[in-house]
């Protein structure tokens, strides 16, 4: 489950990257900030999974 979650926040970031730059081409700052929305949004979330790694990984080293 977790490397769908990562692919869903990567492509989050990337159609953000999209809109944030359409908006800015096409002058619509109403676009370009949900862009930089959505990038930032799926930041937060791949930096949680990240996290989740982490805590993973911290409990599987003492089990051993």
């Amino acid at each position: 489950m977790g490397v769908i979650n990562k692919l869903r926040n990567k492509l989050q970031m990337g159609r953000g990257r999209v809109k944030q730059d359409v908006g800015r081409a096409t002058g619509d700052p109403y676009l370009e900030a949900e862009g930089q929305t959505d990038r930032v949004s799926g930041s937060a979330k791949q930096v949680g999974e990240q996290v989740k790694d982490a805590g993973r990984n911290i409990k599987d080293a003492f089990r051993r």
